[in-house]
């Protein structure tokens, strides 16, 4: 099963610490900062399947850090938490991009459905795939299954561009040999294969100047890969 990863921006410490502990006991990946441009950098720079932000954060505040993150085209769900009951602070919640609002005090269980209920709602409407992308000296044209790299373009196959757009789209995070084969193969049981580190060799064969040291795919040993373009 695929671990879902969340950005837990909360500045009390004991409850970010609770939080977070009853959420990786129930199976998520938990991210956790109690600062707003702390948390803008984490929400930009990594991939997150939700993110749960207070309100009230140092440095700038979470309708800050929400207007921010969709103005950069960040489209992760974001449920907001808030000691406020006022109408108005929930209209300037939902103004700024949130998509789900809860007022302290709340019982722990209650934040768990709706982070759920946001993931159901996320996948039946996911974000667009990528497009295109420029790292190094390459551009990949995921459209037209294309990869130039120094004035010179190779045809990418349909698996290979299917891979590298998800290792892109998850940059910075280890993704396991068996999350690559549900996500990208579709398989439902995992079978024994090397389809992946072959698959990963020949993409490393395209966009490494030199393949046996890597900077783009990255193995992470006994985990997996990491893209780090």
């Amino acid at each position: 099963m695929i671990q879902r990863r969340v950005l837990l921006v909360e500045d009390e410490s004991n409850l970010r610490r609770t939080l977070t502990d009853y959420l990786m006991s129930e199976g998520y990946a938990v991210d956790s900062s109690g600062d707003g441009l702390e948390a803008q950098e984490l929400a930009t720079t990594q991939f997150f399947d939700i993110i749960v932000l207070d309100v009230m954060l140092p440095s700038c505040s979470g309708f800050d850090v929400c207007r921010h993150l969709r103005k950069n085209g960040i489209n992760t769900p974001i449920l907001m938490l808030t000691a406020r009951s006022e109408l108005n602070n929930k209209v300037q919640g939902f103004k700024s991009g949130a998509d789900d609002y809860l007022t302290k005090p709340f019982e722990v269980p209650e934040l768990q459905a709706r982070i759920e209920a946001l993931l159901r709602r996320a996948s039946v409407s996911a974000r667009p795939q990528l497009e295109v992308y420029d790292f190094g000296q390459i551009h990949v044209d995921f459209l037209k299954s294309r990869l130039s790299k120094n004035g010179e373009t190779t045809v990418l196959g349909e698996r290979e561009c299917r891979l590298l757009r998800y290792l892109i789209e998850r940059k910075g995070i280890v993704l396991s040999r068996d999350e690559l084969l549900q996500e990208v193969w579709g398989y439902k049981e995992i079978p024994l294969t090397r389809t992946v580190d072959v698959h990963i060799a020949w993409l490393r064969q395209k966009i490494e100047d030199d393949p046996k040291a890597p900077q783009f795919i990255v193995t992470v040993h006994g985990h997996g890969y990491r893209f780090a373009g």
